[in-house]
Protein backbone atom coordinates (compact mmCIF):
# COMPACT_ATOMS: atom_id res chain seq x y z
CA UNK A 1 0.00 0.00 0.00
CA UNK A 2 2.43 2.25 0.83
CA UNK A 3 4.64 1.47 -2.21
CA UNK A 4 1.68 2.66 -4.64
CA UNK A 5 1.24 6.07 -2.74
CA UNK A 6 4.77 6.70 -3.36
CA UNK A 7 4.89 5.73 -6.76
CA UNK A 8 1.68 7.73 -7.24
CA UNK A 9 2.63 10.40 -5.73
CA UNK A 10 6.28 10.70 -7.89
CA UNK A 11 4.10 10.69 -10.75
CA UNK A 12 1.87 13.15 -9.76
CA UNK A 13 5.29 15.75 -8.87
CA UNK A 14 6.61 14.36 -12.34
CA UNK A 15 3.19 16.11 -13.93
CA UNK A 16 3.71 18.97 -12.16
CA UNK A 17 7.34 19.49 -12.80
CA UNK A 18 6.09 18.93 -16.49
CA UNK A 19 3.22 21.18 -16.64
CA UNK A 20 5.02 23.72 -15.04
CA UNK A 21 7.35 23.36 -17.87
CA UNK A 22 4.84 23.36 -20.72
CA UNK A 23 3.04 26.36 -19.08
CA UNK A 24 6.82 28.23 -18.83
CA UNK A 25 7.56 27.29 -22.35
CA UNK A 26 4.00 28.98 -23.36
CA UNK A 27 3.67 31.92 -21.16
CA UNK A 28 7.05 33.30 -23.22
CA UNK A 29 5.63 32.49 -26.74
CA UNK A 30 2.23 34.31 -25.23
CA UNK A 31 0.28 31.94 -24.01
CA UNK A 32 -1.10 33.02 -21.08
CA UNK A 33 -3.98 31.63 -19.61
CA UNK A 34 -2.86 27.89 -19.32
CA UNK A 35 -4.87 25.43 -17.15
CA UNK A 36 -2.93 24.06 -14.10
CA UNK A 37 -4.18 20.50 -12.41
CA UNK A 38 -6.84 20.58 -10.12
CA UNK A 39 -6.28 17.46 -8.39
CA UNK A 40 -5.39 17.65 -4.74
CA UNK A 41 -2.46 15.36 -4.31
CA UNK A 42 -1.92 15.10 -0.62
CA UNK A 43 -4.99 13.25 -0.47
CA UNK A 44 -4.22 9.46 -0.83
CA UNK A 45 -7.79 8.01 -1.31
CA UNK A 46 -8.04 9.80 -4.37
CA UNK A 47 -5.22 8.51 -6.25
CA UNK A 48 -6.90 7.18 -9.49
CA UNK A 49 -9.27 9.96 -10.05
CA UNK A 50 -5.32 12.30 -10.10
CA UNK A 51 -4.20 9.87 -12.34
CA UNK A 52 -7.62 10.15 -14.75
CA UNK A 53 -7.13 14.31 -14.41
CA UNK A 54 -3.74 14.49 -14.82
CA UNK A 55 -3.96 12.30 -18.24
CA UNK A 56 -6.72 14.02 -19.84
CA UNK A 57 -5.49 17.18 -19.09
CA UNK A 58 -1.53 16.27 -20.69
CA UNK A 59 -4.41 15.28 -23.42
CA UNK A 60 -5.99 18.52 -23.51
CA UNK A 61 -2.46 20.41 -23.36
CA UNK A 62 -1.21 18.28 -26.25
CA UNK A 63 -4.23 19.73 -28.21
CA UNK A 64 -3.70 23.05 -27.27
CA UNK A 65 0.04 22.67 -28.46
CA UNK A 66 -0.60 21.29 -31.85
CA UNK A 67 -3.30 24.30 -32.56
CA UNK A 68 -0.74 27.03 -31.23
CA UNK A 69 1.05 27.64 -34.23
CA UNK A 70 -2.11 28.11 -36.37
CA UNK A 71 -4.27 30.39 -33.87
CA UNK A 72 -1.59 32.09 -31.27
CA UNK A 73 1.36 32.47 -33.65
CA UNK A 74 -0.43 34.11 -36.09
CA UNK A 75 -2.15 36.98 -33.85
CA UNK A 76 1.50 37.50 -32.47
CA UNK A 77 3.33 38.07 -35.54
CA UNK A 78 1.03 40.98 -36.76
CA UNK A 79 1.02 42.50 -40.17
CA UNK A 80 3.81 42.09 -42.35
CA UNK A 81 6.17 44.64 -43.04
CA UNK A 82 5.81 46.91 -45.90
CA UNK A 83 8.45 46.46 -49.09
CA UNK A 84 10.38 48.88 -49.80
CA UNK A 85 11.13 48.80 -53.54
CA UNK A 86 14.68 49.70 -55.02
CA UNK A 87 15.29 51.03 -58.20
CA UNK A 88 17.11 48.87 -60.35
CA UNK A 89 20.40 50.55 -61.18
CA UNK A 90 22.02 47.92 -63.27
CA UNK A 91 21.09 49.02 -66.29
CA UNK A 92 21.44 52.79 -66.05
CA UNK A 93 24.89 51.96 -64.87
CA UNK A 94 25.50 49.74 -67.59
CA UNK A 95 23.87 52.67 -70.59
CA UNK A 96 27.07 54.91 -71.13
CA UNK A 97 26.84 58.21 -69.98
CA UNK A 98 28.07 61.35 -72.45
CA UNK A 99 30.55 63.64 -71.08
CA UNK A 100 29.55 67.07 -70.49
CA UNK A 101 31.09 69.66 -72.96
CA UNK A 102 32.81 71.73 -71.20
CA UNK A 103 32.52 75.99 -72.08
CA UNK A 104 35.73 77.80 -73.05
CA UNK A 105 36.13 81.58 -71.75
CA UNK A 106 37.72 83.83 -74.01
CA UNK A 107 41.09 84.81 -72.66
CA UNK A 108 41.28 88.39 -71.06
CA UNK A 109 43.52 90.67 -72.75
CA UNK A 110 46.71 91.50 -70.69
CA UNK A 111 47.02 94.69 -69.63
CA UNK A 112 49.49 97.11 -72.22
CA UNK A 113 52.56 97.90 -70.73
CA UNK A 114 53.51 100.80 -72.13
CA UNK A 115 57.85 100.38 -73.22
CA UNK A 116 60.73 102.18 -72.07
CA UNK A 117 61.53 105.57 -74.03
CA UNK A 118 57.92 105.20 -75.79
CA UNK A 119 55.77 108.56 -75.17
CA UNK A 120 51.80 107.75 -74.86
CA UNK A 121 50.05 110.42 -76.07
CA UNK A 122 47.43 112.47 -73.62
CA UNK A 123 44.10 112.30 -74.53
CA UNK A 124 41.76 115.33 -72.39
CA UNK A 125 38.37 114.09 -70.52
CA UNK A 126 35.14 113.90 -72.23
CA UNK A 127 33.22 116.97 -72.06
CA UNK A 128 29.93 116.85 -70.13
CA UNK A 129 26.76 118.63 -71.86
CA UNK A 130 25.62 122.05 -69.91
CA UNK A 131 23.68 120.92 -66.87
CA UNK A 132 20.30 123.28 -66.42
CA UNK A 133 21.75 123.81 -62.60
CA UNK A 134 21.89 127.40 -61.46
CA UNK A 135 25.36 128.22 -61.53
CA UNK A 136 25.07 131.71 -60.78
CA UNK A 137 27.52 132.63 -57.65
CA UNK A 138 25.74 136.41 -57.00
CA UNK A 139 22.07 137.33 -56.85
CA UNK A 140 20.60 136.87 -60.46
CA UNK A 141 19.26 133.28 -61.37
CA UNK A 142 18.76 131.15 -64.35
CA UNK A 143 22.31 130.67 -65.80
CA UNK A 144 23.92 127.53 -66.57
CA UNK A 145 27.93 127.75 -67.51
CA UNK A 146 28.51 126.08 -70.30
CA UNK A 147 31.33 122.97 -71.01
CA UNK A 148 32.23 121.78 -68.06
CA UNK A 149 35.06 119.75 -67.67
CA UNK A 150 34.58 115.90 -67.04
CA UNK A 151 37.00 115.40 -64.01
CA UNK A 152 38.01 118.66 -62.04
CA UNK A 153 39.80 116.98 -59.26
CA UNK A 154 42.53 115.48 -62.04
CA UNK A 155 42.88 118.64 -63.40
CA UNK A 156 42.91 120.71 -60.53
CA UNK A 157 39.99 123.08 -61.96
CA UNK A 158 36.35 123.26 -60.75
CA UNK A 159 33.15 122.53 -61.53
CA UNK A 160 32.73 125.12 -63.85
CA UNK A 161 36.21 124.62 -65.81
CA UNK A 162 37.91 127.59 -63.40
CA UNK A 163 40.88 127.86 -61.24
CA UNK A 164 40.72 127.64 -57.94
CA UNK A 165 41.85 131.81 -58.04
CA UNK A 166 39.02 131.67 -59.99
CA UNK A 167 36.61 129.95 -57.27
CA UNK A 168 38.27 131.92 -54.63
CA UNK A 169 37.70 135.50 -56.24
CA UNK A 170 33.98 134.60 -56.89
CA UNK A 171 33.62 133.65 -52.76
CA UNK A 172 35.20 137.00 -52.19
CA UNK A 173 32.76 138.53 -54.20
CA UNK A 174 29.51 137.00 -52.72
CA UNK A 175 30.48 137.50 -48.99
CA UNK A 176 31.21 141.38 -50.47
CA UNK A 177 27.89 141.34 -51.58
CA UNK A 178 28.42 142.09 -55.12
CA UNK A 179 25.46 141.14 -57.52
CA UNK A 180 26.47 139.19 -61.13
CA UNK A 181 26.12 136.60 -63.40
CA UNK A 182 28.24 134.54 -64.84
CA UNK A 183 28.99 135.01 -68.49
CA UNK A 184 30.15 132.38 -71.65
CA UNK A 185 34.02 133.11 -72.56
CA UNK A 186 34.78 135.87 -74.84
CA UNK A 187 37.15 135.04 -77.35
CA UNK A 188 37.06 138.22 -79.89
CA UNK A 189 40.23 137.40 -81.56
CA UNK A 190 43.92 138.78 -80.27
CA UNK A 191 44.71 140.01 -76.62
CA UNK A 192 40.23 140.41 -76.86
CA UNK A 193 39.71 137.90 -74.45
CA UNK A 194 38.41 137.23 -71.04
CA UNK A 195 38.01 133.37 -70.49
CA UNK A 196 35.49 133.95 -67.03
CA UNK A 197 34.02 137.11 -67.62
CA UNK A 198 30.88 138.29 -65.46
CA UNK A 199 28.33 140.13 -65.64
CA UNK A 200 28.33 142.74 -62.91
CA UNK A 201 25.26 144.70 -61.71
CA UNK A 202 25.35 145.97 -58.15
CA UNK A 203 27.22 145.90 -54.90
CA UNK A 204 26.54 146.24 -51.64
CA UNK A 205 23.69 143.54 -51.85
CA UNK A 206 22.46 145.36 -54.55
CA UNK A 207 21.68 148.66 -52.71
CA UNK A 208 24.37 150.41 -54.67
CA UNK A 209 23.20 149.57 -58.69
CA UNK A 210 25.90 149.66 -61.75
CA UNK A 211 24.46 151.19 -64.83
CA UNK A 212 24.70 149.86 -67.64
CA UNK A 213 25.68 146.62 -66.61
CA UNK A 214 29.52 145.73 -66.88
CA UNK A 215 31.45 143.01 -68.05
CA UNK A 216 34.70 142.17 -65.93
CA UNK A 217 36.52 140.00 -64.94
CA UNK A 218 36.84 138.40 -61.40
CA UNK A 219 39.79 140.48 -60.44
CA UNK A 220 38.83 143.69 -61.42
CA UNK A 221 34.99 143.06 -60.03
CA UNK A 222 36.82 142.51 -56.94
CA UNK A 223 39.00 145.24 -56.87
CA UNK A 224 35.97 148.07 -57.58
CA UNK A 225 34.13 146.44 -55.07
CA UNK A 226 36.22 147.13 -52.09
CA UNK A 227 37.22 150.75 -53.25
CA UNK A 228 33.10 151.34 -53.56
CA UNK A 229 32.99 149.55 -49.88
CA UNK A 230 36.09 151.03 -48.37
CA UNK A 231 36.18 154.55 -50.05
CA UNK A 232 33.79 155.56 -51.85
CA UNK A 233 30.45 155.25 -49.63
CA UNK A 234 32.03 156.67 -46.34
CA UNK A 235 33.35 159.63 -48.48
CA UNK A 236 29.72 160.41 -49.37
CA UNK A 237 28.11 159.85 -46.40
CA UNK A 238 30.80 162.15 -44.86
CA UNK A 239 30.31 164.88 -47.04
CA UNK A 240 26.78 164.86 -48.05
CA UNK A 241 25.49 162.41 -45.11
CA UNK A 242 23.46 160.34 -48.31
CA UNK A 243 24.84 156.72 -49.19
CA UNK A 244 25.38 156.19 -52.97
CA UNK A 245 22.21 154.99 -55.37
CA UNK A 246 24.22 154.21 -58.36
CA UNK A 247 27.36 154.39 -60.16
CA UNK A 248 27.26 155.04 -63.91
CA UNK A 249 29.79 154.02 -65.67
CA UNK A 250 30.94 154.93 -69.39
CA UNK A 251 33.05 151.54 -70.65
CA UNK A 252 33.92 148.23 -69.07
CA UNK A 253 34.98 145.10 -72.13
CA UNK A 254 35.67 146.58 -75.22
CA UNK A 255 38.29 145.51 -77.82
CA UNK A 256 40.44 148.09 -78.62
CA UNK A 257 43.51 149.98 -78.23
CA UNK A 258 44.24 152.77 -75.57
CA UNK A 259 42.15 156.04 -75.92
CA UNK A 260 40.93 154.13 -78.97
CA UNK A 261 44.18 155.40 -80.77
CA UNK A 262 45.52 153.72 -83.83
CA UNK A 263 48.79 152.33 -83.33
CA UNK A 264 49.17 152.21 -79.58
CA UNK A 265 48.42 149.24 -77.35
CA UNK A 266 45.75 147.25 -76.86
CA UNK A 267 43.94 148.50 -73.62
CA UNK A 268 43.01 147.08 -70.56
CA UNK A 269 39.42 147.13 -71.25
CA UNK A 270 40.09 144.35 -73.97
CA UNK A 271 40.77 142.03 -71.12
CA UNK A 272 38.00 142.79 -68.78
CA UNK A 273 40.57 144.53 -66.80
CA UNK A 274 39.07 148.42 -66.80
CA UNK A 275 36.08 149.96 -65.86
CA UNK A 276 35.16 154.07 -66.58
CA UNK A 277 32.94 155.40 -64.26
CA UNK A 278 31.23 159.10 -65.30
CA UNK A 279 28.64 159.83 -62.84
CA UNK A 280 27.83 158.72 -59.35
CA UNK A 281 23.76 159.59 -57.73
CA UNK A 282 23.12 159.34 -53.86
CA UNK A 283 20.37 158.39 -52.34
CA UNK A 284 19.26 161.72 -51.84
CA UNK A 285 19.05 162.57 -55.54
CA UNK A 286 21.83 164.64 -56.11
CA UNK A 287 24.06 163.90 -58.88
CA UNK A 288 28.32 164.01 -58.79
CA UNK A 289 29.48 163.81 -62.47
CA UNK A 290 33.34 162.86 -63.05
CA UNK A 291 34.53 166.35 -64.08
CA UNK A 292 37.12 169.87 -63.17
CA UNK A 293 34.86 171.83 -61.10
CA UNK A 294 35.32 175.30 -60.46
CA UNK A 295 36.94 177.02 -57.28
CA UNK A 296 34.21 177.39 -55.30
CA UNK A 297 32.72 173.26 -55.89
CA UNK A 298 34.47 172.22 -52.42
CA UNK A 299 32.51 169.53 -51.53
CA UNK A 300 31.94 167.88 -54.79
CA UNK A 301 36.13 168.80 -55.92
CA UNK A 302 37.13 167.73 -52.71
CA UNK A 303 35.15 164.47 -53.06
CA UNK A 304 36.47 163.64 -56.48
CA UNK A 305 40.44 164.38 -55.27
CA UNK A 306 39.78 162.13 -52.22
CA UNK A 307 38.26 158.57 -53.85
CA UNK A 308 41.05 159.69 -56.80
CA UNK A 309 44.14 159.46 -54.44
CA UNK A 310 42.45 156.66 -52.14
CA UNK A 311 41.87 154.53 -55.65
CA UNK A 312 45.56 153.92 -55.88
CA UNK A 313 45.30 151.82 -53.36
CA UNK A 314 42.97 149.29 -55.16
CA UNK A 315 43.98 149.44 -58.44
CA UNK A 316 47.72 149.96 -60.76
CA UNK A 317 46.24 152.92 -63.18
CA UNK A 318 44.13 156.10 -62.05
CA UNK A 319 43.38 158.53 -64.52
CA UNK A 320 40.58 161.30 -64.83
CA UNK A 321 40.20 164.89 -65.58
CA UNK A 322 43.68 166.86 -65.89
CA UNK A 323 45.36 164.07 -67.13
CA UNK A 324 44.59 164.33 -70.87
CA UNK A 325 41.54 165.10 -73.14
CA UNK A 326 40.77 161.08 -73.44
CA UNK A 327 39.53 160.82 -69.52
CA UNK A 328 38.26 164.70 -68.46
CA UNK A 329 34.76 163.22 -67.87
CA UNK A 330 35.59 160.00 -66.31
CA UNK A 331 37.83 158.20 -63.77
CA UNK A 332 39.59 154.93 -65.56
CA UNK A 333 40.66 152.27 -62.83
CA UNK A 334 42.30 149.14 -64.40
CA UNK A 335 44.82 146.87 -63.07
CA UNK A 336 47.85 146.67 -65.46
CA UNK A 337 50.52 144.36 -64.60
CA UNK A 338 53.96 145.93 -64.71
CA UNK A 339 57.33 144.90 -64.45
CA UNK A 340 58.40 147.39 -62.68
CA UNK A 341 55.49 147.11 -60.24
CA UNK A 342 55.07 150.91 -60.97
CA UNK A 343 51.20 152.19 -60.04
CA UNK A 344 50.15 155.52 -62.53
CA UNK A 345 47.45 157.40 -60.34
CA UNK A 346 47.49 160.64 -62.78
Amino acid sequence: MSCALSSAVRLKRLSTILLLSVSTTLSGCGMDEVRRPMADVGSGSDTAIASRSLASEENQVAVETQTLPSSGMDQMAGPPPDVISVPDTSQAASEPMEPATPTLQPPEAAPEIPRLGETKPYSLPEMEPPSDDDKSYGYLKNYSYPNAIHDPIARGESVLGMSGGEMACRTELKKLGVVFQEKPPINDGGACRIDHPLAVSGFASGNIKLKPTATLNCQMTLAFARWVKGDLSPSTRLRYLSGINTIHQASSYSCRTMSSQRGRPMSEHARGNALDIAKITLNNGREIEVERRGLFSFRQRGLLNTVRSDACDYFTTVLGPGYDRFHSTHFHFDLMQRRSGHRACR
